[in-house]
């Protein structure tokens, strides 16, 4: 595994639409206000959580009831954030690695983890920059909303494949692009409810489901399951369903 020192030290334009950053970077601060502009996420993560635990531990051979089930396993999450996921897996046992290509995110990142006394290796830059530096791949790469916001998803999959390991898995979340999500995803969510800022999704940037098996088949990885995710307004719950119309997960094996 590489040291920190290796790892990427400037965020390259490849997979992060400049477009996008301005927009990422005045949120950043609120990452771990759950009532704040992130409330959309930390509503996602519970049910988030539970799916990414159960699919490492059928996969793994762990025991999901065990204190720690992930222990000892190397997971890297792209696009990491504030590290909403990256905590909560380093307490279930795993070795996480947060890439983020905003230093602002791993600042709060960095500096909630240190107050919760939680190690994790949190760095700045981009899943090209940390395929370059010659890291070490990982049992299981988290790629969970970030598709939508790259500039080049086909070379972007194929830079996050290259971080799993042999007999390692990806998990993958992100919108269908659909005239239903157009409406509920983006009209409904960013512009009728505000529950995220406005030109947070662009339509033309979401990925449908064959999209992305195709993507993962051309970079060596075999597609297991698509399962779509729904939000109930009225308990602010998340569920899986075979509707893969909106919101959706995806998880492929090496």
């Amino acid at each position: 595994m590489a040291h920190a020192t290796d790892a990427p030290d400037h965020i390259s334009s490849v997979s992060v639409d400049p477009a996008e950053m301005e927009s990422f970077s005045r949120m950043a601060a609120d990452w771990w206000n759950p009532s704040g502009m992130f409330k959309p996420l930390h509503v996602m993560n519970g049910a988030r959580l539970g799916f990414i635990k159960n699919t490492l531990c059928e996969h793994f051979h762990r025991d999901p009831e065990a204190d720690q089930p992930l222990k000892g396993l190397r997971i890297l999450d792209i696009g990491c954030g504030g590290g909403l996921l990256c905590e909560p897996l380093t307490r279930l046992g795993a070795q996480m690695t947060g890439v983020d290509a905003l230093e602002k995110n791993l600042k709060t990142a960095k500096t909630h983890a240190e107050q919760m006394g939680l190690e994790i290796d949190y760095r700045h830059g981009t899943i090209e920059q940390l395929v370059e530096s010659g890291e070490a791949p990982f049992d299981a790469v988290l790629n969970m909303e970030v598709i939508e916001h790259v500039a080049n998803p086909p070379d972007f999959m194929a830079d996050c494949a290259a971080m799993v390991r042999d007999c390692g898995i990806m998990i993958c979340s992100t919108i269908n692009r659909t005239m239903k999500a157009f409406f509920l995803a983006i009209v409904g969510a960013e512009y009728v409810l505000r529950w995220l800022p406005k030109g947070t999704h662009q339509y033309d940037k979401l990925v449908r489901p064959r999209e992305i098996k195709n993507w993962l088949t051309r970079a060596g990885l075999t597609v297991e399951q698509q399962i779509g995710m729904s939000l109930n307004p009225i308990n602010d719950r998340w569920s899986f369903s075979d509707d893969l119309s909106i919101n959706y997960v995806t998880t492929a094996i090496k």
